[in-house]
């Protein structure tokens, strides 16, 4: 049997159950109760709908798993058949089951492989546009001296960490926004002789974390991505574009899940400003935005032109226009934020 660290209780909350799945390379839980009985499987996508559906991440998972998930029993069907069943049902892991319903055992699709699954990585005509025309003042000194995109984290500028999490992927055309200490920018790539298309989107003066997105009308011809240069992301870009066509959203804000610890008691009044209790260093969980966005070309119409336009400021229009703004939750740990100094501290020790 191996090892169970796929097994969760239904009286997990969702975001025990996101650190836990965080953890596992099989994207997919096991919900069992305590006697080990099956209940059901736990997936990203179904947590995800859950919290798109106004679930709090201190909610249980029990109505976040599913309950008609695809099992098989012990020693009743061949590797051929499970394949299969794998197959037809596109799914990459199946729980055993003994007799009784309690769990047993799972099987992947790696198992039945022998070990020899390779994903073929296609390529992907799906640009990426990276912010990199800001000053990084919250990274001085040192972007007194280099562009925020060239900060090194392990010997390698932040900017190439996220250029091949997206190669790894498929995607290889890139359009990079640049304003501050542009030639360094650019003589660092020219010197780089990179595999992939680059192309260099030149802010004459600063335009928000957005405006310069105009440039692109009439370059780009379908959605695509954008990025700001001191986000990094390990999650499935394929995924999160397909879910954006799926919803039919005009634009899909990726968003993580974070917590705040208040180092303080906090106050709560009543009625007449009386306390009424004291909240003793309460957490605070919310969805944050990560800098990751999918948007359709459409969008490029409502940015104006040689204006200072902020990324909240586009939101703001699409409401307006009653445009579909959508958000992809990804877990905590998929995020790497490099943007001041505690937090690239903390890339530092996460890559």
């Amino acid at each position: 049997m191996k090892k169970v660290d796929i097994l969760i209780g239904p009286e997990s909350t969702i975001s025990q159950a996101m650190k836990k799945l965080n953890k596992t390379a099989k994207k997919c839980l096991v919900v069992v109760d305590k006697k080990n009985n099956f209940l059901g499987t736990l997936t990203d996508g179904d947590m995800r709908r859950s919290i798109l559906n106004g679930s709090d991440f201190n909610e249980k998972i029990e109505n976040a798993y599913n309950k008609n998930s695809i099992n098989i029993y012990e020693k009743k069907l061949s590797n051929e058949d499970i394949l299969k069943i794998m197959t037809e049902n596109k799914v990459e892991m199946i729980p055993i089951l003994k007799k009784n319903n309690k769990f047993f055992d799972y099987v992947t699709l790696n198992d039945l492989m022998g070990g020899k699954i390779k994903k073929d990585v296609k390529s992907v005509n799906t640009p990426v546009v990276i912010m990199a025309g800001g000053k990084g003042t919250r990274l001085k000194p040192f972007t007194n001296i280099l562009p925020k995109p060239l900060i090194p984290i392990h010997e390698k500028p932040v900017i190439l960490h996220i250029i091949n999490r997206f190669i790894e992927q498929g995607y290889n055309h890139f359009y990079l926004t640049v304003n501050y200490k542009s030639k360094i920018l650019k003589a660092y790539f020219d010197e780089l002789e990179p595999n992939f298309n680059i192309d260099f989107i030149d802010e004459i003066k600063p335009l928000g974390t957005v405006g310069s997105l105009k440039f692109l009308k009439n370059k780009i011809k379908s959605e695509f991505v954008v990025i700001n240069c001191d986000t990094i992301i390990n999650s499935d870009f394929s995924d999160i574009i397909s879910y954006h066509k799926g919803k039919n959203q005009d634009l899909t804000l990726v968003a993580s899940l974070k917590k705040y610890k208040i180092p303080f008691g906090t106050c709560e009044l009543g009625s007449e400003g009386l306390l009424k209790k004291i909240k003793e260093k309460p957490t605070y969980k919310f969805l944050v935005n990560t800098g990751l966005y999918i948007m359709n070309e459409t969008i490029l119409d409502l940015i104006p032109s040689d204006t200072f336009f902020d990324i909240n400021d586009l939101i703001l229009e699409l409401k307006k226009k009653s445009k579909k703004v959508g958000v992809y939750p990804i877990p905590e740990n998929d995020w790497v934020d490099v943007g001041q100094w505690k937090e690239y501290k903390q890339a530092s020790e996460k890559i």
